[in-house]
């Protein structure tokens, strides 16, 4: 074998793996370091509860700057991360896999009593990867679950900027483009602003770390919430002024429903979207996605809400009947 042909062939992942490991070592640092508001979690089943330091919009505004001033002083490329797009999320996805094993092991190994780590085995080990064996892992006291739920939601912000500048470079800068960066930039930005009520949701509070929610974090919602990037960036689409409008306000309007945050949620994703116009629908695969996962998870939070509330629930079910869409769902 050709170890000089093999080391090439594989010189991108490691190009890809440095930056994906700089990535984190920079969020771990700035994470631990910077001054935000310290949150206390949900109380556990034990009565100890985990806390937060929800500094990530500060951690976010401060690569960007850095990025900004590296890609001004010719350090690091604007467009690195769109033009390793397939190599960096082979490499996120082999990081996946490979930390859930190390999750799987540590778990099996641990003698922890505390319900943040508390091993929960059942014995299949294909379950046990997917849906991971404890509440709340950590790494040198970072808290991984939290880590990557961040690392996530900053990563696809990254790659639509770096999928930006190449289209500004390329001279493909249309209104489509930047319908799609402003919405998903604000989304992005809502979202750090409120980081500390995201400690409260259902993936932080109740679901154990495993395989599931470590690829979902790292390279579903980066990857596959930027589709329509990448799809604009070969694709051209001319709205018209009344589709902008529209689309504007399809992203602005809330929900009236019983579980209205879904309905926002499916309303942003579809805004996310719209101004890839209708020729395809390779674009439309996170709202399409996201309404099938919604479904799914309107149905279990039915069935905990019933149990919970028992009668209450019912006479609210009389006043707000309807789900997820107004007099549809």
């Amino acid at each position: 074998m050709d170890l000089n042909y093999l080391f090439n062939s594989l010189f991108p992942l490691w190009t890809s793996a440095a930056m994906l490991l700089s990535f984190f070592l920079y969020l771990a640092t700035v994470g631990s370091i910077l001054p935000g508001k310290l949150v206390p979690g949900v109380i556990l089943s034990d009565g100890t509860r985990l806390h937060y330091r929800c500094n990530g919009l500060l951690s976010l505004l401060l690569l960007v700057l850095l990025l900004g001033v590296g890609a001004q002083m010719n350090l690091v490329s604007p467009t690195a991360i769109a033009d390793r797009g397939f190599e960096l999320l082979s490499t996120t996805f082999i990081f996946s896999v490979l930390v859930t094993l190390m999750l799987y092991l540590a778990g099996c190994n641990s003698r922890e009593k505390s319900s943040s780590l508390k091993p929960h085995v059942s014995g299949n080990l294909i379950d046990d990867w997917w849906f991971g064996i404890q509440l709340n892992p950590n790494f040198i006291g970072i808290d991984l679950k939290f880590f990557f739920v961040r690392a996530g939601m900053m990563g696809w912000l990254l790659i639509n900027l770096s999928v930006l500048a190449k289209c500004i470079i390329e001279a493909k800068l249309s209104q489509s483009i930047i319908l799609y960066q402003l919405f998903c930039g604000l989304y992005i930005l809502d979202y750090f602003f409120y980081e500390e009520f995201m400690t409260s949701t259902w993936d932080i509070i109740a679901e154990r770390l495993g395989f599931m929610l470590v690829f979902g974090d790292l390279v579903f919602i980066p990857f596959t919430f930027s589709i329509q990037g990448w799809w604009l960036l070969s694709n051209k689409v001319e709205l018209t002024t009344a589709a902008v409008i529209a689309n504007c306000l399809v992203f602005l309007i809330g929900g009236i429903a019983r579980h209205c945050n879904y309905l926002g949620d499916l309303l942003l994703a579809l805004s996310f979207s719209l101004p890839c116009g209708i020729s395809s629908a390779v674009p439309y695969f996170y709202p399409i996605y996201l309404l099938i996962l919604l479904i799914w998870r309107e149905r279990r939070d039915e069935a905990r809400c019933a149990e919970k509330y028992k009668d209450v629930w019912t006479e609210y079910r009389k006043l707000v009947p309807w789900r997820i869409l107004p007099y549809v769902y």
